[in-house]
């Protein structure tokens, strides 16, 4: 299944912020043992540098930097895509953008906690617990 990752998923499990660095830590591990195709926002990637590096240097932004193109799938910020978001006239444009770079890589889903952001979505949308919940019990089925 492929998926996209909100950027506040993905601080949510580098800022171990919790309790949301639960379910953000489960989506992370299922992607390294390859349950998922999962993508980020290009964009996604400067704005963790720019946050982790405020918060905990640049020496760490680096090596966290290094950690998420290792693991996932860059959904790219293009000309259509910006275009496309500006159409959608969500509440933020940043969600617009990653919501149509998601529909442009042929993600088949949002993983985000900013669910009203995406109440326009064309795709289904999660909160990152909702996702664990629905998940985990079909990835158990699957063992059986």
């Amino acid at each position: 299944m492929k998926i996209l990752i909100d950027t506040n998923i993905v601080l949510d499990y580098l800022l171990d912020r919790m309790p949301f660095s639960k379910a953000a830590e489960w989506i992370f591990s299922q992607t390294e043992y390859g349950q998922f195709d999962t993508f980020i926002g290009g964009t996604t990637v400067t704005t963790v540098h720019y946050l982790i590096t405020k918060a905990l240097g640049a020496k760490m932004s680096y090596s966290y930097i290094e950690k998420l193109l290792r693991l996932f799938q860059i959904a790219p910020i293009t000309h259509t895509v910006l275009a496309s978001a500006l159409d959608l006239k969500f509440p933020d444009f940043e969600d617009a953008v990653l919501h149509e770079a998601a529909i442009h890589v042929g993600a088949e889903a949002i993983i985000t906690r900013d669910m009203k952001g995406f109440h326009r979505a064309k795709i289904p949308v999660y909160s990152s617990d909702e996702f664990v919940s629905a998940f985990t019990s079909i990835l158990e089925k699957e063992k059986v």
